[in-house]
């Protein structure tokens, strides 16, 4: 899931790269009673201390030592590359071990696994650590890199790792590379070492967090080794086996539920006839007519080329990168689209070709690595080919599959047609990626990781986002299932895993906190109450097709003037969602200008918003009105943004304005007020918040 910019991207089978029954003893239920936060406040216990410094310790019979970068104690066991002995070798698997901070022992140990597949766990060390923070003064927190991730000995396929983009050639070049250790990355190994690491601490049963792809690591966990859990909380999950597994059936309707469910909940867009995928139909049918080469920016203002087309909207209504940005615009920008304002759409396109790339931009494969990815994807989930087959006979087996499959069932990716899904980057479409990979030895079969699956009996908790495609309701709901007491929390206007950091409510970590507590769910009201998303209504190439904001008692400022006073707002309303997503620290507007952002703060505090000021220098959102000055962005989900602007309109009412903006967020129905000047006109007015 990670330096991700909390784009949380998927790759891989059914998760993004992006990025767990005892009771308590009475008197520690009580203090959990009193301190934990109330679910949705994502308050940090004041009793808890600060960990000092770390010193060596022996842990059970590891020796843990200081870690080189972090207040934590750093430990390692060397583990057989191939349980089963067929293959020598080993790989060290490292871990990060943070004592509990309270004098006194331990009460239990928490342990994190992250998503992926091909995440380093390590990486985001510090949105777990928000996430326990409430616990850790009882609480030892565990986290392991699994093999062939991060410093557990990453698996680098170079050319897979620095390739443009996946092909059946590049995947099965890094299967072929990888010889017979391709087969020995599966999750059961990395949950055998996981299982190790704990026998070698001697810490007894843990609760067992993971997110997305960490969540399928989880349920093979629990299945392999049931005695080793208290509790388990899955954040984001999905089934390890089921029927049509293989097609990822329940994308498409996730996908659809999503757009129509914001829309229905937008004003501006639920006075529109038709749902939001109807609206985004008639920019399909054009770029199905008419695909063309493209060029937009990106979100940190670099041109990408790409080809216009069905399958890159595939990708961005999909691939819900950036994840905000495209829930937020993606209605508005398609109707621009099928009117000729092509520039939103386009915008949107671009963003989403460098958003699902998990890589950074060295390629380091010890902060994603690609070969793992594709070493679990190949060898762990159902796939739509017989994985018994040579390659040559595997490929004739996916043209019969994909023809019954487009006989049969032509809708399963609707509004997109089949092809214009499996067009979509491999490790997104899923599909075709492993047809080329080596056939797995009779010793280490692929494709058997779920089968068979029986789930122990411990208190088990589902986290689902309602508006999250990747991981979607349809699939938490058939993992809390698979669990004899399983439950699931549906987080109303969720996305992809919601209890870290960047989720957009504190709740599903305030429940997530007092589950590990009391391995109890408690009040999930507050997962009802998650604000809906403010969409744009409307994109506009000219003032003119705006709507003027509302005068307010004591405004002098004229309908144009009022327009452009709109023009504004939406102008900086258009750069705030952008500012998680920028890596540069600079970018350029919709239709021209540039901005830049710094930042101070915490990036994995609450709401996974550090303070951030915009700088823009004549940012045009509309063509013909340019916008200069500053937007202070508050940390975390709440708080007033704030922006002082200077407009310019370059139309024939021109003119020049200052104003002053302000408007919350993390609440529903926000509204924006403004005040300032045009010309000798005071501005007074308000609208709804951008």
């Amino acid at each position: 899931m990670t330096d991700r910019i909390f784009s949380w991207q998927p790759v891989g089978f059914a998760g993004p790269r992006s990025r767990r029954r005892l009771a308590l003893p009475a008197a520690l239920a009580l203090a959990f009673t009193i301190t934990l936060p109330t679910p949705g406040l994502g308050h940090v216990n004041p009793w808890i201390e600060k960990a000092p410094p770390a010193a060596p310790r022996r842990v059970g019979s590891l020796e843990l030592r200081p870690c080189e970068d972090v207040v934590a104690l750093c430990g390692k066991l060397e583990r057989p590359l191939d349980p089963m002995g067929a293959v020598p070798g080993t790989v060290t698997i490292q871990v990060e071990f943070y004592p509990h901070t309270r004098r006194g022992k331990a009460q239990g140990t928490l342990v994190a696994t992250e998503g992926g597949p091909g995440y380093p766990a390590t990486q985001s060390r510090d949105e777990y650590l928000a996430l326990f923070e409430p616990l850790r003064a009882t609480r030892d927190v565990l986290i392991m890199d699994n093999r062939g991730t991060g410093r557990s000995g990453a698996l680098d396929c170079r050319a897979l790792q620095t390739g443009d983009h996946w092909t059946v050639e590049l995947v099965a070049r890094c299967g072929e590379s990888l010889g017979e250790r391709a087969s020995l990355y599966s999750t059961t190994y990395a949950a055998d070492d996981l299982a190790a690491i704990l026998d070698a601490l001697r810490v007894g049963k843990v609760d067992l967090y993971g997110d997305s792809y960490g969540t399928y690591f989880e349920q093979v966990f629990a299945v392999r080794h049931p005695d080793a859990l208290r509790s388990i909380v899955l954040d984001g999950a999905y089934p390890l086996n089921g029927a049509d597994y293989a097609w990822y059936p329940s994308y498409a309707p996730a996908m659809r539920e999503k757009f129509n469910l914001a829309c229905e909940r937008s004003p501006g867009c639920r006075a529109l006839p038709g749902s939001s995928i109807e609206h985004i139909e008639a920019a399909l049918t054009e770029l199905r007519a008419h695909p063309v080469p493209a060029t937009a920016p990106d979100v940190d203002g670099r041109p990408r080329e790409f080809r216009a087309d069905a399958t890159q909207l595939a990708i961005v209504m999909y691939g819900s990168a950036p994840t905000l940005t495209t829930a937020r615009e993606t209605d508005a920008a398609a109707r621009a689209f099928a009117h000729g304002d092509r520039a939103p759409l386009l915008r949107l396109m671009a963003e989403t070709v460098s958003a699902v790339d998990s890589r950074d931009p060295t390629a380091d494969a010890t902060k994603w690595s690609a070969g793992l990815a594709a070493a679990v994807m190949c060898q762990d989930p159902p796939q739509i080919v017989d994985m018994q087959l040579p390659p040559a006979e595997r490929r004739l087996d996916r043209d019969r599959a994909v023809a019954e499959r487009q006989r049969t069932h032509p809708d399963t990716y609707a509004p997109f047609t089949i092809d214009e899904y499996r067009a979509m980057p491999l490790d997104y479409s899923f599909l075709d990626q492993c047809v080329g990979w080596p056939v797995a030895p009779a010793t280490h079969p692929a494709s058997r990781v779920g089968l068979d699956a029986v789930y122990p009996d411990i208190p088990a908790l589902v986290i689902s986002g309602e508006l999250d495609n990747i991981t979607t309701l349809a699939d938490g709901a058939a993992v809390a299932a698979a669990f004899k007491h399983g439950m699931q929390v549906r987080i109303a206007n969720g996305f992809h895993v919601n209890a870290l950091p960047h989720g957009r409510s504190a709740c599903a970590a305030g429940i997530v906190q007092r589950f590990f507590a009391t391995t109890s769910l408690g009040d999930t009201t507050c997962a009802a109450q998650v604000p809906p998303l403010r969409l744009v209504s409307r994109f506009a190439a000219h003032v003119s097709g705006l709507e003027p904001a509302l005068a307010m008692p004591g405004n002098q400022a004229n309908a144009e003037q009022l327009r452009m006073v709109a023009a504004a707002v939406l102008t900086a309303g258009d750069l705030v969602p952008r500012i998680n997503y920028n890596s540069s620290g600079t970018g350029v507007g919709l239709r021209g200008g540039t901005f830049r952002i710094t930042r101070t703060g915490d990036a994995a505090a609450e709401g996974g918003n550090d303070l951030a000021r915009v700088s823009l220098n004549a940012v045009r959102w509309v063509e013909d009105v340019s916008v200069s000055g500053r937007i202070d962005r508050p940390p975390g989900r709440h708080g007033i943004v704030r922006a002082s602007l200077v407009v310019t309109g370059s139309g024939p009412e021109g003119g020049r304005g200052r104003l002053r903006v302000r408007w919350p967020e993390g609440v529903d129905g926000a509204t924006a007020t403004i005040d300032g000047s045009f010309a000798a006109a005071k501005v007074a007015a308000r609208m709804p918040a951008p």
